[in-house]
């Protein structure tokens, strides 16, 4: 498993960031860029848009190490983070993102003029807060907390919807600043009919131990609606997953349904009061999960092994499409 460079602890293909506190972290398949527990912290990291070997299209924090989805990016409540976006592409990009506070210079749209051409690169500045009330006294303002993306929103269309067909999105997470963080953090795209751009019947294997803390991130971008399942396992309907005390009225569901540019996170412990084994994760529309769109949350017990799989069932580690890990 990857360690930290230069930060605590980590979160999709390897990379490094450069940062006023350069907080980055990596692993075999998956790279982010992750928050520090000072609020108010300013960072500035560099973002690739590269055209895969697949011809698909990705965001990397490196030259020639773009994936599908982008690096996950953590933030706190309070940070600022100034992103320099590097277009490698033979096309005009952009990078447009959900659930933060921005300027229209950062909106990433033709719009306001803030998009990229061919060879060219430009800075989008994301800004976050904390909840508190609003000045005048005029109720309360919510928070920045909460599981959000990025995408591209020039690449095909004024909406970008080339570039999300194609690949150019990522994850993005706020978190308050004591949070609990996660041991491994997931994440599922639902585009269209893939998950994660892969082909039917070829979603990413997600591995964690029994007992470790697992956060999934889901967003889905395309033409379609889509439930998101998992087997064996199930989470507390609030910001985080978690219940926070005994009197938490959050409900308990193992289902949640979500639209184009929906995004919803939680967190869980893998193989809590069920085990290891091989737990399947899928779109429950029916038609789709027929048609391909399912995948394998593996959990192996302390010695990495799987029950009922093939060879003892030994599991060698992450596996790649989104997964995030760190420590």
């Amino acid at each position: 498993m990857a360690k930290s460079l230069l930060s605590r602890r980590a979160f999709t293909t390897s990379a490094a960031a450069a940062a006023l506190a350069p907080l980055v972290t990596a692993n075999q398949t998956a790279a982010s860029i992750q928050a520090d527990t000072v609020m108010g912290a300013v960072r500035r990291i560099t973002l690739y848009a590269e055209r895969l070997a697949d011809g698909q299209l990705g965001y990397g924090l490196e030259p020639g190490m773009a994936t599908i989805p982008g690096p996950l990016i953590e933030m706190v409540e309070g940070d600022t983070l100034e992103i320099e976006m590097v277009n490698n592409l033979d096309v005009t990009a952009s990078l447009h993102v959900h659930g933060v506070d921005y300027d229209v210079a950062s909106d990433g749209t033709r719009l306001n003029e803030s998009v990229v051409e061919p060879g060219g690169r430009r800075t989008y500045i994301w800004r976050t807060h904390a909840q508190g009330r609003r000045a005048g006294g005029a109720g309360i303002e919510p928070g920045s907390a909460g599981y959000w993306h990025y995408h591209d929103h020039v690449v095909g269309t004024d909406h970008g919807t080339g570039g999300i067909r194609q690949g150019l999105y990522g994850p993005l997470v706020v978190r308050r600043k004591n949070d609990v963080r996660p041991d491994k953090t997931f994440t599922v795209v639902f585009n269209d009919m893939m998950i994660n751009n892969r082909p039917a019947h070829h979603a990413p294997e997600f591995v964690a131990k029994v007992g470790e803390r697992v956060e999934w991130i889901v967003i889905t971008h395309g033409e379609f609606y889509h439930t998101f399942h998992i087997h064996g396992h199930r989470w507390a309907d609030n910001r985080t997953g978690m219940l926070e005390s005994l009197e938490d009225p959050s409900r308990i569901i193992d289902t949640k349904i979500t639209g184009p540019a929906e995004s919803f996170g939680f967190q869980l412990i893998a193989g809590e009061r069920v085990g290891p084994g091989a737990w399947m994760y899928h779109c429950h529309v029916q038609s789709h999960s027929d048609m391909g769109m399912a995948g394998i949350f593996k959990v192996t017990d302390a010695a990495g092994n799987v029950p009922g799989q093939p060879g003892g069932g030994h599991s060698d580690g992450d596996h790649a499409g989104g997964d995030h890990t760190g420590h």
